[in-house]
């Protein structure tokens, strides 16, 4: 199986990638008009272009700072490919790291914050409803938006409907580790971020759900309720906190 990073290489030193693309078989289509060396026309070991990948050595992929290996991925290596093609393929990898990793919050994926160790709040505040109310007018939303933008741009103890609400409470979190996306597809047009209602809540330590009548605010280390009701109940207390 291909792995990131994945190239092709030809004879002549052209290196072919696109970020998103660790098959070698759909880099070869997705190019092979492009360059007569990609062609495919002649039995190892005569062929043209060569299969590469560059991939960490301990597989950990937030880990830019480990060495990363050099490696052929076929069978038989091609008689012109020498140890001077390496460099070549080294150069892609560090521009495919640029587009891959360039807007993705590192540190935030390497320590991320667990909500339910997080101490909430004693009593429900309307600052904390005043975001859940704004939560609740996007969060219908989230996932496809999420896992769309994210994906062009670089993929249970409660019933079903609500195991699908605090899971959408997860990709809201996810969301925020990349904060170059500016544009979010199927997202209400806000500024800044669109969900980030709910990241500010996980990081009070409190976890929105909906089950399609109520929503509910989780918190502390035995994953309770702290707050339930329906959008109406929310606006209602909102006002009478006013």
């Amino acid at each position: 199986m291909c792995k990131a990073f994945s190239c092709l290489i030809t004879k002549s030193g052209k290196v072919y990638w696109k970020a998103g693309i660790d098959s070698h078989d759909t880099l070869h289509s997705l190019f092979e008009k492009e360059d007569g060396e990609l062609i495919d026309d002649k039995l190892p070991p005569y062929n043209t272009f060569a299969r590469i990948e560059i991939t960490p050595n301990d597989g950990n992929y937030l880990n830019l700072d480990q060495s990363w290996a050099y490696a052929i991925n076929q069978q038989v290596r091609p008689r012109w490919l020498t140890a001077k093609y390496e460099k070549p393929c080294r150069k892609a990898w560090e521009q495919w790291k640029k587009e891959v990793y360039g807007g993705i919050d590192l540190d935030g994926i390497r320590n991320p914050i667990h909500p339910f160790k997080i101490k909430p709040p004693k009593h429900i505040t309307e600052t904390n409803l005043k975001l859940l109310r704004k939560y609740a007018s996007v969060w219908d939303s989230v996932r496809a938006s999420v896992w769309d933008s994210v994906g062009d741009s670089v993929g249970d103890s409660v019933g079903a409907s609500v195991r699908a609400s605090v899971r959408a409470s997860v990709y809201c979190y996810l969301g925020s580790f990349f904060p170059n996306i500016k544009s979010w597809k199927y997202a209400p047009k806000m500024r800044g971020y669109p969900y980030a209602s709910c990241v500010k809540l996980w990081k009070m330590g409190l976890v929105p759900s909906f089950d399609g009548t109520e929503w509910r605010l989780y918190g502390g280390k035995k994953v309770e309720i702290l707050w339930e009701g329906t959008v109406e109940d929310l606006d209602n207390q909102i006002k009478d906190t006013k």
